[in-house]
């Protein structure tokens, strides 16, 4: 089987996006398939090559004369690749795969990994649409995709061949009692919150410091928050971390505040550390979290309700042991495995339903 995923770029920032993409080639790869990514490239272009995973060059900047030259390229990518599925995971490419199949006999998947965004109902026009969560099937749903369409493959990152083994990181080296975010700096990923509960509980509990993990373009917009508080001192910006999992193993608390998760990939990975975790009750990270089984769930934008779940884990050092403790059970669903077995089921189905002649290798 020939497998062509399209996304934007393969840049090791931390976009769960390029990481599952990542993820999903290079164990597709290992199974015997022929895959192919196509992006405008980046630092995960080296550990695709180690596992046979060959990258195409393509720019899809959204200008009119980027885009004729992205449908110039692309048509020459599937002519050479000659690709039986064809799996996008942004807008961008599933407007240019649907729009130039032509007589090329592929079929084309998609992947919603943000359906907040207003385009994400273009991401319908593929022949199946993969939900990253229930709750995002559930939203694409009632935006006009047919359910006849859709199919849920939650998101799994343990066990991904871009990270070592968990015990093989060391951990970093953070004033504790610490708590922890993981995320873009961007306002709908609740940070404001995040620093304000941080605020309003952090007289009665003056050893604890917060990091802040992440970069993004309101970042200043919170540091000027932070040094507006009267703990200043204690409120850390890390910015962008390759190896998140250091700060993970060194995590009392892990919060996740988001105004929009469709599923929340860091949860795993918080959760396989044995973090107790914080999270906003919206969109996929319930599921995340074993529907409230293996995290505390609080409001979204309740920087009052955030404040009371930390003050009481944080007050109770046998609540805050427990909450670590289910973190870590029932994850054996978050492997990339079975994402990618669950995948290629899709794929054989798909390709099966369309008469599509495939070599069933992987």
């Amino acid at each position: 089987m020939h497998v062509l995923h399209i996304l934007n770029h393969v840049l090791e920032a931390g976009n769960g996006i390029v990481n599952v993409t990542v993820d999903l080639a290079c164990l597709q790869a290992q199974a015997g398939c022929k895959v192919g990514v196509a992006s405008a490239g980046g630092e995960y272009e080296a550990l695709l090559m180690r596992y046979g995973v060959r990258h195409f060059q393509l720019d899809q900047t959204r200008t009119p004369i980027n885009l004729i030259k992205a449908a110039i390229g692309y048509r020459t990518i599937v002519r050479e690749f000659d690709p039986d599925i064809v799996h996008a995971h942004m807008m961008t490419g599933v407007v240019l795969a649907s729009l130039l199949r032509f007589q090329s006999q592929y079929a084309l998947v998609s992947t919603v990994h943000n359906e907040f965004q207003r385009s994400a109902v273009l991401m319908g026009w593929a022949d199946r649409t993969i939900a990253v969560s229930k709750a995002v099937s559930a939203s694409m749903l009632q935006r006009g995709i047919p359910q006849r369409k859709l199919r849920v493959v939650t998101n799994g990152t343990l066990g991904s061949p871009r990270t070592r083994q968990l015990v093989d990181y060391l951990p970093a080296p953070l004033q504790r009692p610490a708590i922890v975010t993981v995320a873009g700096m961007y306002k709908r990923k609740g940070i404001a919150e995040l620093i304000a509960a941080f605020a309003q509980i952090a007289a009665d509990f003056p050893a604890v410091n917060l990091y802040l993990v992440g970069d993004g373009p309101d970042r200043e917009l919170f540091e000027a928050q932070a040094r507006n508080t009267h703990v200043s001192d204690r409120i850390h910006f890390e910015r962008f971390q390759p190896q998140p999992q250091r700060y993970l193993l060194a995590t009392d608390i892990f919060v996740l505040a988001s105004h929009r998760e469709p599923f929340g990939l860091v949860l795993s990975e918080a959760r396989e550390a044995g973090c107790a975790i914080v999270a906003t009750q919206v969109d996929g990270i319930p599921e995340a979290l074993d529907g409230g089984e293996a995290g505390i769930l609080v409001p979204a934008a309740d920087s009052h309700a955030l404040a009371t779940a930390l003050a009481k884990l944080l007050n109770e050092p046998q609540v805050l042991h427990a909450w670590k403790e289910k973190a870590r059970r029932n994850l054996e669903r978050f492997t990339v495995t079975r994402v990618h077995e669950e995948t290629l089921a899709l794929y054989n189905e798909l390709i099966n339903s369309e008469n599509i002649a495939s070599d069933p290798a992987c």
